[in-house]
């Protein structure tokens, strides 16, 4: 097995720098469609979330109105019994 003289190891070194400069190059350039994206989700998220607080406002006033009913029934079927 041979061994590398420093100039050969400095040639892989460089190449290997090089190689994982490029991957992080290539990352870089995808961080505005990233961003994009992440801006997409967010805006529909804020929409997931507008509904969600219509949905619990529309069970609230139904969960109120069976409320009232059955306090409604009780009372015709106390009046009824008396």
């Amino acid at each position: 097995m041979q061994s590398l003289s420093e100039e050969e190891k400095k040639q892989v070194l460089g190449s290997v720098l090089a190689d994982q400069l490029s991957a992080i190059q290539e990352s870089v350039k995808m961080v505005p469609e990233i961003k994009l994206k992440l801006d997409q989700i967010e805006a529909g998220l804020k929409n997931v979330a507008d509904d969600i607080k219509v949905v619990k406002a529309a069970v609230t006033d139904l969960s109120n109105q069976v409320n009232d009913q059955d306090r409604r029934l009780l009372r015709l079927e106390t009046a009824s019994h008396n």
